[in-house]
């Protein structure tokens, strides 16, 4: 038997693994990352970023034990979801979601694994987890001997464990233990990237977040352990600290302009690269080289395929990010700056690899000499539960700051035009800045309908959605316009699903659904919404109101002008679709849970004229 393994760690201090988590550690897959950066090359920025996966995942194991203590859980799920910890990021690929977005802008060469593509490093961990881990003899008869289980059985719990996929296994909680809204993953990055930039955005209370953690009904949900109102308040706190740090890791280090350079340039010089490789070697060549890519690559790995594939293009950007000379921004639109129409049409572009692509490619040939990047962020919580007497509520309905926060997270967006430092031009040249943004006006809409042809956008039949009701129960009269605002986000939930049984809707609503809270809900749906707020599209009001002696707080949503021109074009798009939706609704409007606000005309439409140059 081997003696338990000591690790020193900067942030967690002492750390010790037993024989099994040393086993496990010990093979090639989790050895793989120790040279895989955790944060890219964030290192061009904050020097000290250098920290790896590896010691992430050690970090993440620990921070999970932790939390299975606070909940009481039983010995064998807390070496469970330890090693899930250990293991979560097995299959990364080198240098982080590189390689991943190469994947979303060229489907042609996403890799196929027994029948199935694979395009997220998630994919890639459970099918290491469960797949190959378990051919290992050793591990398969340790597992054996003191598990008492076959060992694909045990790996595949521990792979549905790593990946958050806590409706797969029958106890939903071990899986949001690593990847829930509030996490051993978070918690561990959070605190480890603040420490190694020397950003402080990680200043959470990782004691009072975790003792905020219960179980209730098979879930993790914020709670007080006591159930006081006090306790129940101090948990909220403690969850908004941590969304904080969130919020300001987007902005300090994704949304860092020297961050997206350098994270642009690797991009497009390994995009070139595999290009050339399956040009050269063909297709099947080039998945299974990526393949590797996330299974046995590290990041030195990664640059040596560039060198030894690259064109001289690639070259070059290889050698400028070894050198240090990042490009320059040259001209950067935030969503600060953008008409809401833009921003909605960035946003959706931003989500579909393929559609990102052909702007940043049409951007760079406009523009001249630059490189392009489009940047949005994700991750906002979707699922948090807060614990109640009567009912539990969301996190982002029992905290106000915290619906501030996802609307903040979901509002970062950033569309930059790189140049190499030797060419002469100047910095946010207004030249410069005004050629992208009419470009990127005249483009995006375009972009939009080509990809509306390759597969429907849910988030568009949302708005249209909005447009309906809108349509049904807008009344203008001389100097006012009443307009619907929608009281409950619950009917926006069952009449979306329901919708999505329609044959003709089915595609435009296609989103999965869970009753887990007693009625509709889907994750991707709330996100969506959050997205149409973000970026002006919706309004969305606070309301409170009494329940049980209780005042809890609500939203409300209406369509704001922006949203009434968008959303007319997108009725044009998909014409067939809006007039099923139309009729389906006019015959149930009285159902339609909804106040009309009467305002003057020229307070709902002055908007139009405020937001920047067309």
């Amino acid at each position: 038997m081997r003696k338990p393994l000591i690790i020193h760690d900067p942030v967690h201090k002492t750390i010790i693994l037993d024989e099994f988590e040393q086993m496990v550690l010990n093979t090639k897959h989790v050895q793989r990352l120790r040279n895989i950066q955790q944060l890219g090359l964030v290192d061009h920025v904050y020097p000290g970023a250098n920290h790896t996966r590896f010691e992430h995942s050690i970090g993440t194991m620990h921070m999970a034990s932790v939390i299975g203590r606070s909940l009481s859980l039983e010995d064998e799920d807390i070496r469970k979801i330890r090693l899930a910890g250990l293991l979560h990021d097995v299959g990364h690929s080198a240098f982080s979601h590189a390689v991943e977005n190469v994947l979303k802008r060229n489907p042609q060469l996403q890799p196929v694994i027994e029948g199935k593509k694979f395009i997220k490093h998630e994919a890639f961990s459970r099918d290491i987890i469960s797949r190959i881990l378990p051919q290992d003899n050793y591990l398969a008869g340790y597992v054996e001997s003191e598990f008492g289980i076959d060992a694909f059985d045990f790996f595949d719990e521990i792979s549905k464990i790593a990946t958050g996929d806590s409706r797969s296994i029958s106890k939903p909680y071990l899986a949001q233990v690593i990847a829930g809204d509030v996490d051993a993953d978070r918690i561990d990055f959070l605190l480890r990237d603040s420490y190694h930039t020397g950003v402080s955005f990680g200043l959470i209370d990782v004691d009072q977040i975790i003792s905020s953690l219960i179980i209730k009904d098979e879930n993790i949900v914020l709670g007080s352990t006591d159930g006081s109102s006090y306790g129940n308040d101090m948990a909220l706190t403690a969850a908004e600290s941590m969304l904080i740090s969130r919020a300001h890791h987007y902005t300090a280090i994704i949304h860092n302009p020297k961050t997206q350079a350098a994270r642009v340039m690797l991009l497009y010089a390994l995009e070139d690269t595999l290009e050339q490789f399956k040009n050269k070697s063909g297709a099947d060549a080039a998945k299974n080289e990526i393949i590797r890519f996330f299974t046995e690559y590290n990041d030195n790995d990664l640059l040596n395929f560039i060198r030894s594939n690259a064109s001289e293009k690639s070259l070059s950007l290889l050698d400028n990010l070894r050198e240090g000379r990042l490009y320059e921004p040259v001209a950067r639109l935030s969503q600060k700056i953008l008409r809401p129409s833009t921003r909605m049409s960035l946003s959706t572009i931003a989500r579909h690899g393929v559609a990102t692509k052909r702007l940043e490619t049409r951007l760079a040939k406009e523009l001249g000499d630059v490189l392009v990047d489009l940047t949005v962020a994700s991750g906002v919580p979707k699922s948090m539960r807060v614990a109640m007497d009567d009912e539990d509520g969301f996190f982002y309905d029992e905290s106000a700051l915290a619906n501030g926060l996802v609307r903040a997270i979901s509002r970062q967006l950033s569309l930059t035009a790189f140049s190499h430092p030797d060419v002469v031009m100047d910095k946010d040249s207004p030249d410069v800045l005004s050629e992208l943004r009419r470009v990127v006006d005249d483009l995006s809409p375009r972009l939009l309908h080509y990809t509306r042809e390759d597969h429907y956008l849910p988030i568009e039949g949302i708005i249209l959605l909005f447009y309906a009701v809108h349509s049904i129960f807008v009344d203008e009269k001389p100097g006012f316009v009443s307009v619907p605002r929608l009281r409950h986000i619950t009917w926006l939930y069952r009449t979306i699903r329901e919708l999505g049984t329609f044959a003709r809707l089915k595609n435009l609503f296609d989103y999965s659904f869970h009753e887990r809270y007693g009625f509709p809900y889907s994750e991707k749906v709330f996100e969506d919404i959050q997205v149409l707020v973000a970026m002006g599209i919706v309004d969305e009001d606070l309301r409170y109101y009494e329940k049980d002696g209780r005042f809890r707080q609500s939203y409300e949503y209406v369509l704001t002008w922006e949203g009434v021109e968008y959303a007319g074009t997108l009725a044009d798009a998909y014409r067939p679709e809006f007039e099923e939706m139309m009729s389906h609704l006019s015959m149930v409007k009285h159902s339609i849970k909804r106040d009309i606000v009467t305002i003057p005309s020229n307070r709902y439409v002055a908007k139009k004229r405020s937001i920047g140059v067309k």
